[in-house]
């Protein structure tokens, strides 16, 4: 018997290195989960010619004798020159000269865009361990607007070092790092003069020198990254104190264009510490900074923000924008979310600005709106089939993640204070923030720590409201009245009402407004974990009708006919057609016509077709483009959808009976489609050609409303067209 000698073939040996380089990962990543990475002092020299970064890092750890080695991240277009143990002369006066380079092994991260390090560590190693990085290399990945048809996502960057600005996150990987580590930081960077670099922290000395400009950060609270800023800023600051005596350290960071802005900005952020402090308890760092940024954002950092220089100019000083961020200097930079668990500080942070604020304020009607927008967002955006639980919520990729991780987590914190009462919410969530203060919390904490300050057992509500998806669908079944005399023969009426449920079902309570002849009244109802709840109800004048939830405070799945008609209902529609109702090529209404067809939807389909000559689809959404040249067309094709809602003019038009005139003037107006059950018809129409030249820019912004009226681009009014889909008229019970 001849024997043959087996040679595995190429493909088999790359298998298999494969595989072993994939094993030693693993280990090596076990080995190193459970190290606390202490505190990093870092030296940095930016070049932003260039794109590079040179810099020294001295890392302390804590440990355990017993391992042998520790994996770091590092981003994958950096070099490491050197890894020694100990600090070399002039981070900290020590002197290693006896110490050698330590080995250690570079592996490709699985995800692709960074590195894995993998340090050897002496066997004799002591508990505490100190590394002294040596690295430089590019970081150059240049900001790429996001495709999406309305912005809800910052530029996309892993990190740049450029002559127009720079951005390192913890993202970009620009120091070694462990996967999960909260440590301290002391960053001195060099740049050239006439930059000005910002990071988390307290600035702790600037020296200008030989045509370059040190600055040292201190960061002296855990914290998951450090973020580094630098550009050609013109700064400015005021001191700022609390009611309980905290000093603050408020600035701004501003292009030199932008300059005249930062007072502004200045008086906004008191203003929100002044009102958070109250609820949150002492602000967590000794600074806030508004930083300008060279992309598009709108980023909380410990101790600053990060806004594009767009949102600046537009005085991104509301609620929902610079009140956000500064929330998130107690939820999600003081308070940390959990990395392997759901993203719970998106909720709770745009509950407390984007929301509570109008609550704060007694601004009831733009509370209702908030309320509003939460419900419409995940009712337009998440359909049915591609729901999930809040609980799985973890980054924001696109609306639907919005919907459910922002809007839907935001009302489950308003039901959770509803349903235990505002003196004990507002305790658990100071409580909360207090005790957790550095520290990772999750879904769980919440629980722990809302359940033990009300004193009350909630399993069931995070059961129901984070850890399942879906919302429950509730309609009034049936409502009728009877009349009761008394004794005396005074008349009152007793007034039954059942609340249906085709989801779930869910326990939870509801609003109800009863109308009677001459007064009203607000009732509610508890549901049960049953299809059908009856509630009974004593009146003093006989009930006419019954409204579900007048107020909105139900979060609730709604059907897109139920909703009101809006822009978004057109963009979340999956089959949809663009009427061009204009002649003019150079018209700005052409380029949203490219930008629809640039940022097309995966699973959607858009036809683009001519006002003149081409009959509309039967069904789908339609937008239509209007020109001033067209105007009576687009007016024969919307009557029949809008009714006497619109008249489109030559100098003007008019909408719910009032007349806006001028050549400045234009309208974005949407209408339930006749005919096609769940689809609008939308329009947008300027009296001339320039007045729709900076709405059609940002015309997918104004997607919330029924109609927006605009004057050379500036909104002048905005409202809803709320058809009353959620009212049961009360019949009389003659048989007593």
């Amino acid at each position: 018997m001849r024997i043959r000698k087996y040679v595995p073939s190429p493909a088999l040996i790359a298998l298999l290195v494969t595989a072993v380089v994939q094993i030693s990962h693993a280990i090596a990543v076990l080995a190193s989960e459970d190290i606390p990475l202490l505190h990093h002092r870092l030296s940095v020299e930016l070049t932003p010619e260039s794109h590079e970064v040179a810099a020294t890092d001295q890392i302390e750890l804590d440990v355990d004798p017993q391992v042998t080695s520790v994996t770091f991240t590092l981003a994958s277009t950096l070099q490491v020159e050197s890894i020694r143990m100990g600090a070399p002369p002039g981070l900290n006066g020590e002197r290693i000269e006896e110490a050698a380079s330590i080995p250690f092994t570079r592996l490709r991260s699985r995800e692709g865009s960074g590195q894995h390090i993998v340090v050897t560590l002496p066997k004799d190693h002591s508990q505490k361990v100190t590394l002294t990085w040596m690295y430089h290399g590019p970081i150059n990945d240049p900001p790429r607007e996001p495709r999406h048809l309305r912005f809800v996502t910052p530029s996309e960057t892993a990190g740049h070092i450029g002559p127009e600005g720079v951005y390192l996150s913890g993202e970009s990987r620009w120091y070694p790092d462990l996967p999960g580590s909260l440590g301290t930081y002391r960053v001195t960077t060099q740049i050239p003069q006439g930059w000005i670099a910002i990071g988390s922290g307290r600035k702790e000395e600037e020296v200008t020198s030989g045509g370059k400009v040190s600055t040292t950060w201190v960061a002296q609270d855990r914290s998951e990254a450090f973020t580094l800023i630098a550009n050609q800023f013109v700064t400015k600051s005021r001191e700022w104190k609390s009611v309980t005596g905290q000093t603050v350290d408020l600035q701004t960071y501003f292009f030199p264009d932008d300059a005249g802005l930062a007072d502004e900005y200045l008086d906004a952020t008191a203003k929100y510490l002044e009102a958070y402090v109250e609820i949150l308890g002492d602000y967590p760092f000794e600074k806030f900074a508004v930083v300008e940024n060279f992309f598009a954002s709108g980023l909380g950092m410990p101790s600053f923000t990060l806004l594009g220089s767009g949102s600046i100019k537009r005085h991104y000083t509301q609620p929902y924008a610079l009140g956000h961020e500064i929330v998130h200097s107690w939820i999600g930079n003081s308070v940390f979310n959990r990395d392997d668990s759901g993203n719970w500080v998106e909720g709770l942070t745009t509950y407390l600005a984007n929301y509570y604020w109008h609550e704060l304020t007694h601004d009831d009607r733009q509370a209702l709106e908030q309320r509003r927008m939460m419900l419409q967002g995940y009712n337009v955006y998440v359909r049915p089939e591609e729901d999930y639980a809040v609980s799985q919520f973890f980054r924001k990729h696109d609306e639907k993640d919005n919907a459910i991780g922002y809007q839907k987590s935001a009302f489950v914190f308003h039901l959770l204070r509803q349903e235990i009462g505002d003196e004990p919410f507002w305790r658990s969530l100071k409580a909360f923030v207090e005790e957790y203060r550095n520290r990772p919390a999750d879904w769980g904490t919440i629980e722990k720590v809302f359940s033990r300050e009300s004193d009350r057992k909630l399993r069931w509500f995070f059961e129901q409201w984070i850890e399942q998806p879906g919302a429950p669908v509730i309609s009034v079944g049936d409502a009728r009245a009877r009349s009761v005399k008394d004794e005396s023969g005074k008349e009152s009426w007793q007034l039954t009402v059942q609340i249906r449920q085709s989801e779930g079902p869910f326990r939870m309570v509801v609003p109800i407004r009863i109308i009677m002849k001459d007064s009203a009244e607000s009732r509610s109802i508890r549901l049960s974990l049953s299809q059908a709840s009856v509630a009974e109800f004593g009146l003093p004048n006989q009930p006419v009708r019954v409204e579900l939830d007048p107020d909105l405070m139900v979060f609730r799945r709604l059907a897109r006919h139920q909703l009101p008609p809006m822009l978004n209902a057109y963009v979340t529609d999956p089959h949809k057609t663009v009427v061009r109702a204009f002649s003019d090529s150079a018209s700005p209404l052409q380029q949203i016509v490219s930008r629809i067809a640039d940022h097309e939807v995966t699973g959607s389909s858009t036809t683009v077709v001519a006002l003149k000559g081409n009959p509309l689809p039967q069904s789908g959404s339609v937008l239509v483009l209007a020109g001033a040249d067209q105007r009576d067309e687009v007016q024969a094709l919307v009557q029949e959808s809008c009714g006497d809602r619109i008249a489109l003019e030559e100098t003007g038009f008019q909408i719910d009976g009032r007349a806006y005139n001028g050549p400045k003037m234009a309208v974005l107006f949407s209408c339930h489609r006749a005919h096609a059950t769940g689809s609008v018809v939308t329009v947008l129409y300027g009296v001339t050609s320039s007045a729709v030249e900076k709405v059609s820019r940002f015309l997918f912004y104004y997607g919330w409303h029924s109609y927006v009226i605009f004057q050379d681009g500036a909104v002048t009014k905005r409202e809803v067209w709320q058809d009353s889909h959620d009212v049961k008229e009360v019949s009389i019970d003659t048989t007593f």
